[in-house]
Formats: C-alpha cells, sequence, structure tokens
C-alpha cells in the first residue's frame, strides 16, 4: 500500500514536471497592435492565443486543469481522461493526455466542427458526440463514472484552477507586454464569457494589482450569461452602464437560454450559468448577434489580415462599441481583447457562404455598421459625432 502511494506520487510529480517542461519550452503568445485611425486617440491590442501548440486560449486552461487534478490527487497513472466541451478544450486537453500516456474522451454537441473532431484524433483522443450541447454534462459525468476515469469539468475549475494574482496567468502576460506602449493600463479588457474562467481571472487580477482597467464581456445570442449578470446586477441595485441594443435598435434573440436552442457560436455562449462565472468582478457586458459576430471576424481578416474564429468576432463587436464611446467622450487610452482561435477550424463553417445561409446568419447588415464606424468613429444610436 504505501509502495503503491509512493508510486503514484513519484508518477504525479514526473507529469507535473513533462507539463511545466512543456510551459518552459514555450515563447508567449502574442500581443498585436491593430491599426486604428490615428486621429481617435485609441490603440487596440489583440492576444492572439492561436499561436499556442493547441491554437486556442483553451491550452493555458488545459494546462491549469491538468495541473489541478494532478495536485489534488484525482489524476494517476492510468487515469481516463473525460471533458465536456464545445470543442478547443477537448483538442487541448487531449494533447495534454497523450503528453501524459492517458487515455482521452470528449464529450460533445454534433454540431462540433469537423476540423476541432480531427485535432482531437490527431492528438490520440476520441470522441463521444450527443445531440444537444445542454447534454454533455451529464453523458461526461457517466462516462467518467463508468470508465473509473476523472471528469475535467471546465466549467466547474476553470476559475479555481489558474492562479489570478499571476504566476503566469493571461493577465499578467497581457500587462508585461504593454509595459513599453503609449497607454500601459489599458481602459478596457474585453473578452468572452467562455467557461467563465477568463473572466473571473482577469476581473480579479485588475482587482488584486490595483489597476483601473475595466473588464468587459461579450455574450452571444442564446447565452446563460448575459441574462444571468443582469440578474446578478439588479440583485445588487445596479444595472448595465448603457443598453446593449443591436444596431437597427433591436434586442438580440433569447435573454434567456433556458430551453432554448444552443448558441450559435462555436466556443462560446452555455445553456446554464456555469459555476466558474463571477458576475461581480465585470464591469460590462454586451449581448452580441451572432450573425455579428461574424461579420466582425470577417471584417478583422479583411483590416489587419488575421484569420480569427468567430468568437474573436464576438470579442471585437463590443470592442467597437467601447472604442466609439471612448472617442465621444474625447478619451485618449488602449483597449485589449484576445484573439482566441485560428479561423483555420471554421473553414466549413463560418467562412462558408453556403453554411452561414442555412443557419439563417446574414453578415452583411453588420459589415455594413463596421464600415461606417471605421469611416466616422460613431456607432448607430450613439449620436455623438468624432471631434
Amino acid at each position: 500500500m504505501i509502495r503503491a502511494r509512493q508510486q503514484d506520487r513519484e508518477w504525479a510529480a514526473d507529469a507535473i514536471r513533462r507539463i511545466n517542461a512543456e510551459n518552459n519550452r514555450s515563447a508567449d503568445t502574442h500581443l498585436y497592435s491593430v491599426p486604428l485611425p490615428e486621429h481617435w486617440g485609441v490603440q487596440l491590442y489583440l492576444k492572439d492565443e492561436s499561436t499556442h501548440r493547441t491554437g486556442s486560449l483553451k491550452h493555458r486552461l488545459a494546462r491549469s486543469l491538468f495541473l489541478f487534478g494532478l495536485v489534488n490527487g484525482w489524476i494517476s497513472e492510468g487515469t481516463t481522461i473525460v471533458e465536456a466541451s464545445s470543442g478547443s478544450t477537448a483538442v487541448s486537453e487531449a494533447y495534454f493526455s497523450q503528453l501524459l500516456g492517458l487515455p482521452f474522451i470528449a464529450v460533445m454537441a454534433r454540431t462540433t466542427s469537423r476540423e476541432k473532431i480531427a485535432l482531437i484524433e490527431q492528438f490520440g483522443g476520441s470522441c463521444l458526440l450527443v445531440d444537444h450541447a445542454s447534454e454533455v454534462y451529464e453523458a461526461a459525468a457517466e462516462l467518467a463514472q463508468r470508465t473509473n476515469g476523472h471528469y475535467m469539468d471546465q466549467f466547474t475549475y476553470a476559475e479555481r484552477a489558474t492562479d489570478w494574482r499571476g504566476n503566469n496567468n493571461i493577465a499578467e502576460s497581457i500587462f508585461d507586454q504593454l509595459a513599453l506602449e503609449e497607454h500601459p493600463i489599458p481602459h478596457w479588457i474585453v473578452v468572452g464569457a467562455g467557461t467563465g474562467g477568463t473572466s473571473a481571472t482577469i476581473g480579479r487580477y485588475l482587482r488584486y494589482h490595483r489597476h483601473s482597467t475595466e473588464l468587459a464581456v461579450v455574450d452571444p445570442e442564446n447565452s446563460a450569461f448575459y441574462p444571468g449578470w443582469l440578474e446578478s446586477r439588479h440583485a445588487a441595485g445596479g444595472g448595465p452602464r448603457h443598453d446593449t441594443l443591436d444596431p437597427a435598435g433591436t434586442e438580440p434573440a433569447a435573454a434567456v437560454a433556458g430551453g432554448c436552442q444552443p448558441s450559435r457560436i462555436e466556443g462560446i455562449g452555455r445553456a446554464r450559468l456555469e459555476p466558474s462565472f463571477i458576475p461581480a468582478v465585470i464591469d460590462h457586458m454586451v449581448q452580441v448577434p451572432d450573425a455579428a459576430s461574424v461579420a466582425a471576424m470577417r471584417h478583422l481578416l479583411e483590416h489587419a489580415g488575421l484569420h480569427a474564429g468567430p468568437s474573436t468576432g464576438t470579442n471585437l463587436w463590443g470592442v467597437w462599441q467601447l472604442i466609439a464611446e471612448m472617442i465621444a467622450q474625447g478619451r485618449r487610452g488602449s483597449v485589449v481583447s484576445l484573439m482566441c482561435d485560428g479561423g483555420d477550424r471554421y473553414a466549413g463553417n463560418y467562412y462558408n457562404p453556403e453554411w452561414l445561409q442555412s443557419q439563417g446568419l446574414d453578415p452583411e447588415p453588420h459589415e455594413a455598421t463596421i464600415r461606417e464606424f471605421f469611416a466616422t468613429g460613431t456607432w448607430p444610436n450613439q449620436g455623438v459625432p468624432v471631434s
């Protein structure tokens, strides 16, 4: 018994060494400066998380989740790793499972892109596909129990596994890379809700380091995060800073996600308010029409030559509104957001006109809104011209 425990500790110690060695071999991700009209007085930076070995922001999360599971004694030699995912986290966890010689099974909706499924299998993982995104939680928990494996449960542990004080988290990296810029303390950091872990980590980091930076979180249609945040604000006696209407002046569909169709923006938007989501650290939220996410994604490629996925477009739709507000107020400064993953994963859907049409997604009106914003510096319904 004692020898077995020693062997478990030795295996876990070597597993932690391997993960840390992988991180030590990796350079940090780039922080790109996105060109904007100079007279606006605003600089935009995108943290390009697509350059991780597994191609997305979720590489950081997977590393943290594995270390968290190892130090808690939940993962040992031969443990089957199971995860509920919309794809990107599963790709990264498949990679780390392969690094440690562990079997990996991803539980995902059938609508997950073929490119992501291929990447999971490339890293030695396998996929269990379910009919609806809301089914992944229960299916993953049952599968882990049946295989005597470990359910990683990113939606619960994302905010716990990452050290918000620093220690190589994404917020620390952003501020290190901004140190020599004209405005090293950004006015806004804009991220998607995702699992809730990224916004929780960045929000806590900002507070702990006493930065004046505000945190804005964007959320697609049919997601529980935005209505959950509104409810928490109202319960606390506050409210949103301003409306989150789309350019047509109509509310985005599905303010409440329960019982509705799943998010059409792969990788973000959840049918339930995940445990990792911490509303109190968020200063502002924007609910983004799905077609607007696609429009902003396509505009980024045209404007800056950056080939990103649709969740990056969701980020940018919020970014443009906040920059327009800064311009209207005569406020100079910087804004930071994330390029969550690369566009190659979405060649068959979000970059495919036929697929967009089949989903009822028309990005053209929203692309016109972005073009008008770049021409005038104002956002529809804002009513304040650029000086």
